[in-house]
């Protein structure tokens, strides 16, 4: 904890924030909703003994439960034999052992997923079980509208830059339109992650459909805060004018699954089509973290859905209905395109032009002020690399330290190691979900809290816990 910043964080304590609400509210949701995921994977089984084995797992997620719920003091974490254990078990004693309701926000949360992580790693035949896996593919196939449409605009966007389709505008006419392409690439993938499963628990079809998709996203565009695109590109096609030919990395820290991590793949397979990137590393989380954040095998569980893409959708998911639509079949075109896209990201992942490299720091206690110090080979291993895109509402706080700031620090300032003279390009890209928000002009903090407020008191960042408002902020550590 010395090495983060010395700006107080925000804490479960404080009632006109989102983390009260956070722990008050959210987390026995998403706790509950565990523990009957477990509940139905318990009884299919026909194992007497891995039957038994479940049930004792399924008490420690019980028992986490009334502790968070009845407010007692957070314990130390068993040892399941990961190293970050010793990191947990030190930042909990130098906070005091704290109950649920009076302790830093982002620690108690990231606190909760690995101490759920440790019921099954200490398990026998549930190790490597993850129990919002159902959740994050019923997701992706709810999204089935936005899915087609991206599949469609990909397959001839890939297409035209691998032929290099000749047209009649000039070089300046030409740049114009690279770079509003890559502006609108990357504000697909910015909203995408408004389908946060941690934060939206009853989301229904119709509401996932009205998130996605071309015009929800002109709709959207206007409540981007800070837009930072237009330099990314800049050093994005400079390093291309430098070294055309050379190696140019690019790394994406992922954020969610399901229809996320599918624009995610969107944006890397356009990234490497035109040429902006020749190699591309996404980070996932190494364990089930945030309810829906990324893992390895999600990696793999979406490129075997769209491997068969009929069967995919040939069966209702649990948040579709059949008068959704979600379970009709699929044209021969729109499965073709769903297709190709399995195709084309299997070449690049066979190809090594997209890589996957979860690490254990991605899922610590702490922010990402520790990165230099606590995972220095990681650290200097992404200095290698053009642009760090951080994805969501997480990577964000951990960014800033999940501080108290004014909105009005710079965001260089927030990030602090990672900022000028850290060697790291970085760019988050996060649709807001809590209190923490830097980089804003003065008075639009001022201006958003009475707009959200109507009428009632305006001690509560409201605004900013919705998804309804973005940032997309860069900072050039390289510079």
């Amino acid at each position: 904890m010395e090495y983060d910043t010395e700006t107080p964080p925000y804490t479960t304590s404080d009632r006109t924030s989102f983390a009260y609400i956070s722990a008050r509210d959210r987390w026995p949701v998403i706790l509950t909703g565990a523990i009957d995921d477990l509940h139905r994977a318990i009884a299919a089984c026909k194992d007497d003994e891995k039957i038994a084995d479940g049930k004792t797992v399924l008490n420690g997620l019980t028992k986490l439960k009334y502790e968070l719920q009845h407010n007692r003091p957070l314990t130390p974490l068993v040892d399941d034999g990961r190293p970050d254990v010793a990191d947990y078990n030190r930042d909990l004693a130098a906070l005091g052992s704290p109950a649920w309701f009076n302790v830093p926000w982002l620690y108690a949360e990231c606190y909760l997923y690995r101490r759920m992580s440790t019921f099954f790693s200490l398990s026998t035949h549930w190790k490597s079980y993850d129990v919002f896996a159902r959740q994050k593919l019923s997701t992706f196939v709810s999204s089935r509208p936005a899915v087609l449409e991206l599949a469609a605009k990909y397959k001839q966007l890939v297409n035209q830059l691998s032929h290099g389709v000749v047209d009649s505008k000039t070089s300046e006419e030409k740049d114009d339109a690279e770079k509003l392409l890559f502006i609108e690439m990357c504000e697909i993938c910015l909203w995408g992650n408004a389908t946060d499963l941690s934060l939206l628990t009853a989301l229904t079809y119709d509401d996932i459909q009205k998130l996605q998709g071309a015009d929800a996203r002109k709709t959207q565009e206007k409540n981007i805060l800070v837009n930072d695109l237009p330099a990314a590109y800049t050093t994005l096609k400079a390093a291309q004018k430098v070294s055309p030919t050379g190696q140019r990395r690019l790394d994406i820290v992922l954020d969610n699954a399901g229809f996320e991590l599918f624009v995610d793949l969107i944006l890397a397979g356009y990234l490497l089509a035109a040429g902006l990137a020749t190699h591309i590393v996404l980070h996932p989380k190494s364990i089930p973290w945030f309810v829906s954040d990324v893992l390895p095998a999600d990696f793999a569980s979406l490129l075997n859905a769209l491997a068969d893409p009929q069967a995919l959708y040939a069966t209702p998911s649990d948040s579709a209905t059949d008068t959704d639509g979600a379970s009709a079949p699929l044209s021969d075109q729109e499965a073709s395109e769903l297709s190709f896209l399995f195709e084309h990201w299997s070449s690049l992942h066979l190809e090594g032009q997209l890589t996957i490299r979860p690490n254990l720091f991605w899922t610590g206690p702490g922010s990402y002020w520790r990165l230099p110090l606590s995972a220095p080979n990681l650290y200097e291993d992404l200095k290698e690399s053009e642009l760090v895109i951080f994805k969501g509402d997480l990577n964000y706080r951990k960014l800033a330290g999940d501080a108290m700031w004014p909105t009005t620090v710079p965001f260089s300032i927030a990030i602090g190691p990672l900022g000028p003279g850290s060697g790291i390009r970085t760019i988050a890209l996060r649709t807001c979900k809590a209190d923490t928000v830097v980089g804003l002009p003065a008075g639009l903090d001022e201006r958003l809290r009475s707009i959200d407020s109507s009428g009632e008191d305006t001690a509560s960042r409201k605004w900013a816990w919705s998804g309804k408002w973005a940032v997309v902020q860069f900072c050039d550590g390289k510079a």
